[in-house]
């Protein structure tokens, strides 16, 4: 039986021009947290796709079925049949979603990337560690990581928590990202909130010291991780629009 969709958390696609963006949402969240930014795309001419990752904007129970190989293949996938009938793309990634970023930017040839707080390393061993010993110990989940946003009233439709060895196997999907990070050629735009309570702005750091291409940094100084749902919502937007403007129309 097909797990169903939540309300709002389906896929987005639309057809324009020649020019293709993807984009990809986090860890635990859905399209719904990249909607605004996928919509904001298509009205400025480009061809959007915004997949639902395996396992996401359904359940928990769902996601806890799935892999860092699912979420990854998937994201190949729909980067690899936009490329088809697109003479370029770009990829642009939230959180995990800019983990994937990174993923593809070391195995195809997009014309550009944009990453908003992206995590593109496994944490130390001793949060690591400590999550074995919560799996061995019976915990299936934890509270949930979503939904880290400043601005009052906003939300993600995140899930209320998170399966723990997905996190683990997202960790272990990071490895090869980080290593091969040298291998990224297109340029890049990166977003980083100033203030993150999921992913540590060192990811960034990482993008920027170990990109072959070009990094263009913008620091967000009103927002925390779902920086497409907060405060600098319009900064991410429009940043992300002009950047992908200028270097895929040059």
């Amino acid at each position: 039986m097909t797990t169903p969709i939540l309300p709002g958390c389906e896929p987005y696609s639309t057809k324009n021009g020649p020019l293709g963006v993807l984009v990809l949402h986090g860890f635990t969240g859905n399209p719904t947290s990249m909607r605004s930014l996928a919509e904001r795309l298509a009205r400025g001419g480009f061809s959007v796709e915004l997949p639902r990752l395996p396992g996401h904007g359904t359940s928990v129970e769902d996601m806890m079925t799935t892999s860092w190989a699912d979420w990854s293949s998937a994201a190949l996938a729909a980067y690899d049949e936009l490329a088809l009938r697109s003479s370029k793309v770009a990829v642009v990634g939230l959180s995990m979603g800019g983990g994937l970023t990174a993923y593809i930017g070391e195995r195809r040839d997009p014309a550009a990337l944009v990453f908003i707080n992206p995590v593109v390393m496994k944490p130390g061993d001793e949060l690591v560690d400590g999550l074995k010993e919560l799996i061995d110990s019976g915990l299936s989940s934890i509270e949930s990581i979503g939904s880290d946003i400043k601005k009052e009233g906003a939300a993600e439709a995140s899930y209320a928590a998170t399966p723990l060895g997905c996190v683990l196997s997202l960790f272990e999907g990071l490895v090869e990202v980080h290593r091969d990070l040298g291998k990224i050629s297109a340029p890049s735009l990166l977003l980083s909130s100033r203030e993150d309570h999921v992913v540590t702005s060192d990811n960034g750091d990482e993008v920027v010291a170990n990109s072959s291409g070009s990094v263009q940094r913008i620091w967000l100084e009103n927002s925390y991780h779902v920086a497409t749902l907060d405060n600098d919502q319009e900064i991410v937007e429009s940043s992300t629009l002009v950047f992908l403007d200028t270097v895929l129309q040059s």
